[in-house]
C-alpha cells in the first residue's frame, strides 16, 4: 500500500534537511577557520570523554555516533594517529578492543567547544527564542522516536 505524504510533511522534510545542512555547514566552517578538525572528531571525543577511562568498544561508539562501521574505522584511525585516542585489548575478548580518549584528546575537545558553541548559537540560537527552541527540540524528539 503506497501512501503519499501530505504537503505539510513534504514541506517539513525539506525545511528540516535545509536547516540541518545550514547548521552543519556553519559549524564545520567555523571549526575549519579556527584550525580545528571536523565536527565528527568532536563528537567522537565527546562520547569517549563522557565514559572516561573505561572507554568504549567500537560498536558502542558506532551506535552513539550513528556512523557506518567503515566510516568509524577511518575516523578513529585519523584521531588515533593524531594522538587523541588510544586502543587497548578488550578484557575477555582476544580480538576486541576498547577505545579511550587521551588527555590531549580531552584538551582538544575543550578548545573546540567555544568555537562549536558560538557557531551553534549563530546558526540556530540566533534565529529562535528560547521557547521556540524548546518546542523545536520537542517536535524533533517525536520524529526521532
Amino acid at each position: 500500500m503506497h501512501t503519499e505524504p501530505a504537503q505539510s510533511t513534504i514541506r517539513a522534510w525539506i525545511r528540516l534537511v535545509r536547516a540541518h545542512h545550514r547548521a552543519l555547514s556553519g559549524i564545520e566552517t567555523a571549526l575549519k577557520q579556527n584550525g580545528f578538525p571536523p565536527l565528527s572528531w568532536y563528537d567522537a571525543l565527546l562520547e569517549l570523554d563522557r565514559v572516561g577511562d573505561s572507554g568504549l568498544r567500537p560498536f558502542e561508539l558506532e551506535e552513539k555516533l550513528l556512523l557506518p562501521q567503515y566510516g568509524l574505522s577511518r575516523l578513529l584511525a585519523r584521531i588515533e594517529t593524531a594522538g587523541y585516542l588510544t586502543r587497548r585489548p578488550a578484557a575477555g575478548d582476544g580480538r576486541g578492543q576498547v577505545i579511550a580518549i587521551t588527555e590531549s584528546g580531552r584538551a582538544l575537545r575543550a578548545r573546540m567547544w567555544p568555537v562549536y558553541a558560538t557557531a551553534l548559537q549563530t546558526t540556530i540560537g540566533d534565529h529562535l527564542e528560547d521557547e521556540e527552541a524548546l518546542t523545536l527540540a520537542a517536535l524533533l524528539e517525536r520524529v526521532a522516536g
